[in-house]
Formats: C-alpha cells, sequence, structure tokens
C-alpha cells in the first residue's frame, strides 16, 4: 500500500490559498486529514478520475457539501459524507466514503 499526497506552498503574495493532491492505493482508503494553518471559507475536493467534486463553503453545516456528479448534476449532500472543517485545528478532514481506491484527486481551499 502506498499513499501519495502532496501540498503547495504559496508564494509570499498569496496568503491562505493551499492545494494539493491524493492518491491511495489502500485496499479500504481512510479518511484524509488535511492541515492548512489557516481557517478556510472554501474547499473543493475533485476526483479526477471519475470528475465527481464536493465543495464546501463557509456557513456550511460540517458534513454538508455540494456535490457535483461527472454528468454537472448538483445536489446538496447532507449525509455527513464529505467535507468537514475543523475550526479549532484548522484542518479538513475527507470522509473516507468518498475516496475510492486508486482514484487520483486534487483539492484546493481557500481562506
Amino acid at each position: 500500500m502506498a499513499i501519495t499526497a502532496t501540498q503547495t506552498k504559496n508564494p509570499a503574495s498569496v496568503y491562505n490559498h493551499a492545494r494539493g493532491r491524493h492518491l491511495d492505493d489502500a485496499g479500504t482508503p481512510a479518511l484524509k486529514t488535511i492541515t492548512l494553518g489557516f481557517l478556510p471559507r472554501y474547499v473543493r475536493w475533485l476526483d479526477d478520475t471519475s470528475r465527481v467534486m464536493w465543495e464546501w463553503y463557509e456557513g456550511m453545516a460540517d458534513g454538508t457539501t455540494l456535490k457535483t456528479a461527472a454528468a454537472g448534476t448538483r445536489t446538496l449532500d447532507t449525509a455527513d459524507v464529505g467535507i468537514t472543517v475543523n475550526d479549532a485545528a484548522l484542518t479538513v478532514t475527507i470522509a473516507a466514503a468518498v475516496i475510492a481506491q486508486n482514484d487520483q484527486y486534487s483539492w484546493e481551499a481557500i481562506g
């Protein structure tokens, strides 16, 4: 099993913006916690393989996301299966239910 992840640093002129990529080839992928160091106002988790996207906006309840299917259908997902922002720890947690084995993901967080 190999989990690969990258996270980019921002130039000095760009603050509170982070992005990265994630690949999990585990038989049963686990949740992904991303430590940002800032409180995001917007988070996007994109499955580059299946083209499904989950978005969280400031003011949304934890675990509630706007889900966009590959066909473009957008639904409000309130099943607590998506993105959770931890205000105190300045982290974002992606639920294991939205991480598929061997799919490539990209993410972005904006503060």
